[in-house]
């Protein structure tokens, strides 16, 4: 009896003991708990590497168009940037422009010159926009260059002032005083300026070796008389095609400081007596150097930003022997774009003949071995009747 209650005991305290293990198994391994999740763990690792990839393909993806519109947007700003300068540079050309016509009226008032007739128009209606000023170099015994001129290629009476209202274009003969205030010189060009109306008239003492002063005192007028995309001068014995003039003048309209003409570069002449002598030729260097790039005196054209950097510093720009030698010299240090056009010094028939009928109407036409066409009296009309671009292409042209 002993034996067997040993052995039931025994048997009952053994189940309890297993089921105690069991339990306390699962207690501490915590898989009663965590039981129901292991179905779920594979879907989440897999999910989780599946995300991982797409996370990478978009990182690769969207980076490349991310790159592309960063691009765009530094383009962008660069270009509103670039917008914003040229604004800045016209607003302050601009100003440029006021102080010079203010100081240029304040030389007056103080010198006690009476205003042009031009400046007191300006002041009284305002000042409209024009594309150029054309002035023609004259001289007190060049009377009949100026007929010649007023015969052919410059319009007269009310086509002039059409020129003015519907092309935006101002042609004027520029002449200053002579050395007799109100002598017989001054009265002639006076009785010549009321029958025709078309001469600007500068505050200069004409001579021939006053040249680079009349330039200077030239451009610093017109742009305080006159607001203009450019400013030109030409000599009195050059034919002028003033429709191919403006149509080349505006393609030049967005750079704000431009220098247009046939550029050369001259031997700088040490000798005395000869024509061109340099009496400064030693800051050139040694004997026999050559001149810095420069337009030629016969027909030239800036824009109007130099225009008024020459009325703003006329009183410390040097003045050298050569007219052209002297514009040139004012722009050296500057950034300029220098433009050699060709076809503002074509040779007299036949050669603007020739590039007439080949379609490439020339500017301006002279003789090199004159500085102008030779005999210009005589011959004006014949020029402009064989490489005239015809009145008809003046008042067609837009520009």
């Amino acid at each position: 009896m002993i034996g067997r209650s040993r052995g039931a005991v025994s048997r009952k305290w053994a189940i309890l003991l297993c089921i105690g293990c069991f339990c306390a198994g699962m207690l501490f391994s915590g898989r009663m708990w965590t039981l129901p999740e292991v179905k779920e763990e594979v879907p989440q690792s897999r999910t989780t590497a599946d995300q991982k990839l797409e996370i990478v393909s978009e990182n690769c993806v969207p980076k490349s168009k991310d790159i592309k519109h960063e691009a765009k947007d530094i383009h962008g700003k660069v270009s509103k940037t670039h917008q914003t300068l040229q604004n800045l540079d016209k607003t302050i050309s601009s100003l440029e422009m006021e102080l010079a016509a203010a100081r240029s009226a304040q030389e007056s008032f103080l010198s006690g010159s009476p205003l042009s007739d031009d400046l007191k128009v300006s002041e009284t209606i305002g000042k409209r926009k024009y594309l150029m000023v054309m002035g023609i170099n004259s001289a007190f015994s060049s009377r009949q260059r100026r007929d010649s001129v007023r015969a052919t290629w410059m319009p007269q009476g009310e086509k002039r002032r059409k020129l003015e209202e519907e092309k935006g274009i101002i042609i004027r003969f520029v002449i200053g005083h002579s050395v007799t205030a109100g002598g017989i010189l001054d009265k002639a060009i006076e009785a010549e300026d009321k029958r025709h109306g078309d001469f600007l008239r500068l505050e200069h003492t004409e001579g021939y070796l006053e040249l680079s002063a009349k330039t200077k005192t030239y451009f610093a007028t017109a742009v305080s008389l006159w607001d203009a995309d450019f400013y030109v001068k030409v000599d009195d014995d050059v034919h002028v095609n003033i429709a191919a003039l403006g149509s080349t003048l505006a393609q030049h309209r967005s750079t704000p400081r431009v220098y247009i003409g046939c550029m050369k570069s001259g031997p700088v002449l040490a000798q005395k007596g000869v024509r061109y002598h340099e009496p400064e030729y030693w800051k050139f260097g040694e004997v026999g150097n050559r001149y810095f790039r420069h337009a030629t005196g016969q027909l030239y054209a800036i824009s109007k930003d130099l225009a008024s950097y020459i009325s703003i510093n006329q009183h410390v720009l040097h003045k050298y022997a050569n007219e052209d030698v002297s514009l040139g010299s004012w722009f050296i240090g500057l950034d300029v774009e220098h433009v050699d056009d060709r076809r503002l010094c074509c040779g007299s028939p036949p050669d603007c003949e020739w590039k007439a009928q080949a379609g490439n109407v020339c500017v301006a036409s002279f003789d090199w071995s004159c500085s102008g066409i030779c005999k210009s009296v005589e011959r004006m009309k014949e020029v402009h009747r064989r490489c005239g671009e015809g009145e008809s292409v003046l008042w067609s042209s837009t520009f």
